[in-house]
């Protein structure tokens, strides 16, 4: 169900105590699977194969009532909100179109339709949309994650064989692997950015990810936190030369107050699909006013072609 990758990597300690399962279906989730599901959705108008990879997958699904996720409950104030609001006319999801199937294809992974029991990872997002053509590598390198994942099924019956797990570190798994056999790729890195130096680390992998593929679709997410460490990993990818980077931050409040966590979502897009912004800019206006008052949306190009 799994492998192992790069024996001899040097695992730091830290980066085996990040668990997903915590957070799972919080605003930073929906922010970032609504961004993946529209890229996924822009890809897939075309016929030629696809190689997707997931940096850092977590699991393909959390239930919302075990321990890790029931403790912080962050999915109340994010993918809840949207879920009640389908019953409510007027309110986000109940005529966005992208909301809409977001939000049915949530329901057809419930034990129970129309019960919120369960929130899909993005393993599920990439996978249950894989066509025979295309490809997913997934890397996890928590252990128990792993673990959960490799036990998941994420896929049609059909498709099964077209996913790879693998127990390994995402950053050097993704090196590892370009350039790729198929004409598309379709990246997604979420780290966990519990490291000062993962800025630094993931930036460098995108830089030498487009090297290798230049037309390669790189999703990024990274989290707004009061200490700005976020703006490094950005101003190096604008140094670096790459093109076509497109930048959406959802904001809850401003940085510091009251609250020292993460404040905010961000998502980094090299080479999005034609259409793809406009689509998630009306999206995101209509989440937007389920997540309080002071919450605003921000997205232009951060290095144009």
């Amino acid at each position: 169900l799994g492998e192992r990758f790069s024996p001899h990597d040097q695992v730091r300690p830290s980066m085996l105590s990040y668990q997903h399962a915590y957070h799972a279906g919080n605003f930073a989730d929906v922010h970032k699977h609504l961004w993946l599901y529209a890229t996924i959705e822009h890809l897939l108008r075309k016929n030629s194969a696809i190689t997707f990879i997931d940096a850092h997958a977590g699991r393909g699904s959390y239930p919302l009532a075990a321990e890790e996720t029931a403790r912080l409950k962050e999915y109340q104030t994010g993918v809840k909100r949207l879920w009640d609001s389908r019953t409510e006319t007027g309110k986000a999801g109940a005529q966005n179109p992208l909301l809409t199937t977001w939000l049915e294809a949530i329901d057809s992974v419930q034990p129970r339709p129309q019960q919120l029991t369960h929130y899909p990872g993005s393993p599920w997002w990439l996978g249950h949309r894989l066509r025979d053509q295309d490809r997913l590598t997934l890397f996890e390198l928590h252990p128990g994650e792993h673990g959960h994942l490799a036990r998941q099924s994420l896929a049609g019956e059909g498709q099964q064989a077209n996913i790879r797990r693998v127990h390994g570190d995402g950053l050097a798994g993704l090196r590892s692997l370009l350039p790729v056999k198929t004409p598309r790729l379709c990246v997604l890195v979420d780290p966990s950015f519990e490291r000062k130096s993962e800025y630094q680390e993931v930036a460098e992998t995108m830089i030498h990810a487009l090297g290798k593929v230049r037309h390669a679709v790189l999703l990024l997410w990274y989290p707004l936190l009061p200490a700005g460490r976020h703006q490094e990993l950005l101003d190096r990818l604008r140094a670096s030369g790459v093109r076509k980077l497109w930048r959406s931050e959802v904001i809850l409040h401003p940085p510091g107050g009251a609250s020292h966590g993460m404040y905010g979502s961000g998502m980094l897009v090299a080479n999005p699909p034609w259409g793809v912004s406009d689509s998630m800019q009306a999206t995101i206006a209509d989440w937007l006013p389920l997540l309080g008052d002071a919450a605003r949306h921000e997205q232009r190009w951060w290095v144009e072609e």
